[in-house]
Formats: structure tokens, sequence, C-alpha cells
């Protein structure tokens, strides 16, 4: 999910792809702060000049790697959702509905480069820098709360607000798991307990 497929010898990566490939797993992994635009310069293989023709300046890199992951992650997510809620029996679909939540957290969690949510590590990093970001950020958490809310009843009450909660519940349990195996269990155990008081409420008259 954060890593790109790979790539046939006989096409070679264009140079802006190189580029945001290695600034996605080097901002990622070690945040925006951390990481240099000459190391990723180096370990991308282009040339400074290549580089500011493409990206002007640290700034605008940082803008498209969030947009590129979001457009990845998203993906992912809608399609972890997707699997998990066809694996469930129709009653657990009906008295549980947000079991899929807890389903791609787990494969989330268990990822050998998880790092937490990449929106929030980078507002949190970029401080005062932050105001052009928080519009990636914002729309990414609408559309993770918009994949949640497609698992309730359309007519469910309060859809919207129970789909945000659970969203929420998400983003703290991310931050959570990143401090190791038995932290990512504890949070997986919070997330359950969350999204089971969540998710019975649907069924409410």
């Amino acid at each position: 999910m954060t890593s790109d497929p790979g790539t046939a010898a006989s096409a070679p990566i264009p140079a802006r792809d190189r580029i945001l490939r290695t600034a996605q797993d080097l901002f990622y992994r070690q945040g925006i702060r951390a990481t240099g635009i000459d190391r990723i310069i180096a370990e991308a293989g282009v040339t400074k000049v290549t580089f500011y023709r493409h990206f002007p300046s640290k700034d605008v890199l940082i803008r498209a790697y969030l947009e590129r992951r979001h457009v990845a992650w998203m993906a992912w997510f809608r399609a972890a959702l997707s699997s998990a809620r066809a694996a469930q029996p129709e009653e657990e679909r009906r008295e549980a509905p947000l079991v899929p939540v807890l389903d791609a957290a787990r494969e989330w969690f268990g990822l050998a480069d998880f790092r937490g949510c990449a929106f929030a590590n980078t507002v949190a990093e970029a401080g005062e820098a932050a105001l052009p970001l928080a519009g990636i950020a914002a729309q990414h958490k609408h559309e993770v709360r918009d994949a949640i809310a497609a698992l309730l009843p359309p007519t469910a009450r309060g859809r919207a607000e129970i789909a945000w909660a659970a969203t929420l519940a998400l983003d703290g349990a991310a931050v959570n798991a990143q401090f190791g195996e038995a932290s990512a269990a504890a949070a997986l155990d919070g997330l359950r307990s969350l999204l089971d008081a969540l998710g019975s409420r649907p069924s409410l008259p």
C-alpha cells in the first residue's frame, strides 16, 4: 500500500516519478524535516537541475507527496473495507457494520513500514508552515469518513457523525500503534471497543 508496484526493467521510470517515489519513502519513514533535498536527489538518481525543474522547492515536493499518498492510500483503504465487508456474514453486516474498519486497521498497523498517518505526521512536523497542507489533510480525512459512512445503512440515524467518530477513533489508534507491537495490539483492542459502541447505534429505532 505504501510502495509502488514493480516496474519492468525495459520501462525506465520518468525522473519526476523517481523523485516522488523516493520522497514518499523517505518523508514517510524519516519525516519531512529530517529528509534533505540532497538525499532525495542522490537516491532518486537525478541531477539538481532535473529536480528543480520538476519541483521548484521542497514545499512543492511535500505537497505532491501528500497528493500522491492520498490517492494511493484511499484506493487501498476502500479496497480493504470492501474485501472485509464481502467476507462478513449477513447478520454481522447488520449488527456490526464497522468491523471492516478494524480489519483494515489490523492490516495497516501490521505493515513493516507502518509509521502512522502520513497526513497527521506531516502537518504536525510542518508547524506554522502547515497551512498550505491543511487542505490536503482535511480532504483526506473527509474521504476516510465517507468511505466508513458507506458501511452504514443509508437510513442510519446520525450516519455522518458515526462515521466521523470512527475516523477519529482510527486516527487515535494509529498514533498509539506506532510505539511497538504491544502498543499496536492495545490500539486495536481500543479501536474494537469504540467501533462496537458506534456500530450498535444504526440499529437503534
